[in-house]
């Protein structure tokens, strides 16, 4: 189930009231995201379940805290996934002594789980936005940004002068920008 972030906000006022069904709704939703989350971190499985499950319980618990100003949905259920997850390893780490520490050990090259969320999110967003351009803008947006095509090649292709397609781009932009700070 793939809600948008205006969705994950009231459920998560919702649950902010004890709203069940809510929660219910919001762990459907966003719970496998957040177990590929914990079980990278954690790399076992049943480590994992637990984690989400105690972390589905401080996301009840702290609803009410949740600022849809400073993060998205996701975003904000994802670190506290995470931070469960660094209080899990730092529990099972012995103290002391001068052996490597298994948190050092935890990151990769991989791109962070989070930092995907979130890059997902603002891809989501992004479509959206492009679809409230008229489709012949549309896909000139999606020739030059996506393909590299020049404006002298959209220009041919679409029988338009360059200048104008200088000045679809431009607009086209605008409204994006716009669309995305909304």
């Amino acid at each position: 189930m793939q809600l948008t972030r205006q969705q994950l906000d009231k459920l998560i006022a919702a649950v902010a009231k004890g709203d069940e069904a809510a929660f219910a709704e919001l762990y459907q939703a966003t719970s496998s995201k957040l177990f590929a989350v914990a079980l990278r971190i954690l790399r076992s499985r049943e480590a994992a379940e637990e984690v989400l499950q105690e972390s589905y319980f401080r996301v009840w618990e702290k609803a009410a805290d949740f600022n849809p100003a400073l993060a998205s949905p996701l975003t904000w259920m994802a670190a506290i996934v995470r931070n469960r997850c660094i209080d899990e390893v730092r529990r099972k780490v012995p103290r002391g002594g001068d052996d490597e520490s298994v948190l050092e050990n935890i990151e990769s090259g991989d791109e962070h789980p989070i930092v995907g969320l979130e890059r997902q999110e603002d891809v989501q967003r992004l479509l959206r936005c492009m679809d409230g351009l008229e489709p012949e803008k549309k896909q000139i947006v999606r020739l030059a940004y996506l393909d590299g095509m020049s404006r002298e090649d959209l220009a041919a292709k679409f029988g338009r002068p360059e200048g104008t397609i200088k000045t679809w781009l431009h607009r086209s932009l605008a409204q994006l920008k716009g669309c995305l700070e909304q």
